[in-house]
């Protein structure tokens, strides 16, 4: 069965407003290009997940306003400093903040990946972050001979992963390599919405290497091609990082103006400079 293909804008059209969307971190494959489209579209009230963290497509959609909440274990821009937008907003009190950890995150992914309700995860119990999680539950192991406390942690099933990958074929098999944390969102989502750098015409499936890598069209909604769509971060193995694209964003998002400014010209103009 062959795959929906889109355009990217009408790839994200199909994440409605209050949408829980999944991302990956910047140093994962990360769909730039319909983040682009997402802030044009003027999306509201999204729920951010960071699978386990996310840096310059989460800061971008928190500064546009199309996030209402977020979840993760860390917001950072990595060697380029603080994610000023996301930093801004949580001074504000505009987003809600739903702190957890990177094995936290992992673990309610699988355990919607597993279709369980719960999963039992340790680290956590006194720490300042459970006491911020009222979603997040105690409990004894039913199995120790001893008192043995243990987080429950409820299944986290997104609406939507969000993510980018080198190519995939045209039957919705999407080769994502080593990266994965995307199959994790793409198993534990309600939908998988993917933007490729292009689209093959074989099957990756019949490959014996690339099978291993490689999402199931199974669970991939729909995709839409995308060259350079991860730009300006990048793709492992594939091209490299605009560095100096991205130390001008953490530059002029430490600002009002500076972050408007960015949006107008490389969200906005740009767009409107390719149609």
């Amino acid at each position: 069965m062959l795959a929906i293909q889109l355009s990217v804008e009408d790839l994200v059209s199909r994440i409605p407003d209050g949408a829980k969307v999944a991302v990956p971190p910047d140093y994962s494959f990360c769909a730039m290009a319909a983040v682009r489209a997402l802030i044009r579209r003027g999306v509201r009230d999204l729920h951010l997940v960071g699978v386990p963290t996310f840096g310059f497509q989460g800061d971008m959609l928190i500064g546009a306003g199309c996030v209402g909440t977020v979840e993760t274990s860390a917001v950072t821009l990595s060697e380029y400093g603080l994610a000023p937008r996301f930093t801004k907003a949580i001074k504000d009190a505009s987003i809600k903040m739903m702190d957890a950890t990177c094995p936290a995150v992992h673990a309610a992914l699988q355990a919607s990946e597993k279709g369980i309700p719960f999963i039992p995860l340790r680290g956590l119990v006194g720490s300042d972050i459970l006491a911020n999680r009222a979603d997040w539950k105690v409990g004894d192991n039913p199995f120790a001979e001893n008192d043995d406390p243990i987080v429950f942690l409820p299944a986290l099933k997104p609406d939507v992963a969000l993510i980018h990958a080198p190519m995939a074929d045209k039957f919705g098999n999407v080769w994502i390599g080593v990266r994965r944390e995307l199959m994790l969102m793409a198993h534990a989502s309600k939908h998988t919405l993917v933007t490729v750098e292009k689209i093959i015409d074989g099957n990756l499936m019949d490959d014996a290497q690339l099978k291993p890598g490689t999402i199931p069209g199974l669970y991939v909604t729909a995709m839409a091609e995308a060259h350079e769509g991860a730009w300006p971060l990048g793709i492992p193995g594939g091209y490299d990082a605009d560095h100096k694209h991205l130390a001008d964003y953490a530059e002029a998002a430490r600002t009002d103006e500076g972050f408007q400014g960015y949006l107008d010209r490389f969200v906005h103009e740009t767009a409107a400079a390719a149609e």
